[in-house]
């Protein structure tokens, strides 16, 4: 379909008759998100009517794209690497919210934080050296934080703002570091505790934990124990060894269905569950 005859119908969004504007609708939607820079361009030249449904169709499109890239991302998961696989998954939860960020965008955030530290990385270090290298630039020259004024914001669990605001929480810090610690071949790995996301350095001889969101700490075995001890829970195996990278997108999609949550913005709330029975149901 020509530019103004994309135009022309856009136009009948502001028809009486209810009909003509829902087979409008549908006709839009059917043309894909291609035609959504089209629907964008004019949009401040239309009346307050034809804007606001021009919006909930562009969102309604963009959320549609989102959805079967999540689903295709779940049923690829033999494909791919898994550090890949991790950082496609976040990028699919980041363009909801952010729909112009490219896969390749995201990927050149990474390789830029990852070439920061390879230039102070030695190989021959002790783990716990190789830790402290890490820690010292990703949170003392980079300035990577933990957001703890604004804990619940959305932002906190967009990868893509984490790495622009240098702030973030438990598990997109976690992701970021194990990232990087793994481009520096690193055996790092996610660690699903309740009310905290961290990490575990483990190979054949050594394991310890880190804490990306206490500026990398590193503790024990017996931390944990005492940590699980304090919420009165028992011990299971998933509160010490690695989790699966789509335990770790669930469990960012329901950190990001609650941060919406208290924002009051119930239509996103429900997106993202949406989004939840996706990787569930998988």
């Amino acid at each position: 379909m020509k530019e103004q005859e994309i135009k022309a119908l856009v136009s009948l969004l502001d028809d009486e008759d209810s009909e003509v504007v829902g087979h409008v609708e549908k006709k839009i939607v059917s043309m894909g998100h291609k035609i959504i820079p089209f629907l964008e361009e004019d949009w401040d030249q239309k009346t307050p009517v034809i804007q606001q449904k021009l919006e909930d169709l562009i969102q309604g499109m963009q959320f549609e794209m989102v959805k079967v890239r999540l689903q295709t991302w779940v049923e690829n998961k033999d494909e791919e690497d898994e550090d890949r696989r991790l950082l496609k998954g976040m990028w699919i939860l980041a363009s909801y919210q952010y729909p112009s960020l490219t896969f390749p965008e995201l990927k050149k955030m990474i390789e830029q934080l990852y070439y920061e530290v390879w230039l102070e990385f030695k190989y021959d270090m002790h783990p716990f050296d190789q830790i402290k290298v890490l820690n010292s630039i990703l949170f003392y020259k980079l300035g990577f934080k933990a957001n703890t004024k604004d804990f619940h914001a959305p932002a906190n669990s967009m990868i893509n703002q984490v790495i622009s605001n240098k702030t973030g929480n438990p598990i997109s810090l976690c992701i970021i570091y194990m990232l990087i610690g793994r481009k520096l071949k690193l055996p790092i790995y996610g660690v699903n505790l309740p009310n905290l996301f961290i990490l575990t350095y483990k190979n054949d001889s050594t394991q310890f934990y880190i804490n990306a969101f206490n500026k990398g700490l590193i503790f024990s075995k017996a931390d944990i124990d005492n940590y699980i001890s304090q919420l009165n829970l028992k011990p299971k195996d998933i509160y010490y060894e690695a989790c699966t990278n789509q335990e770790i997108v669930r469990r960012v999609i329901r950190n990001l269905a609650v941060a919406f949550e208290k924002k009051g913005e119930s239509k996103k709330v429900d997106d993202f569950q949406t989004l939840l029975k996706i990787v569930e149901e998988n």
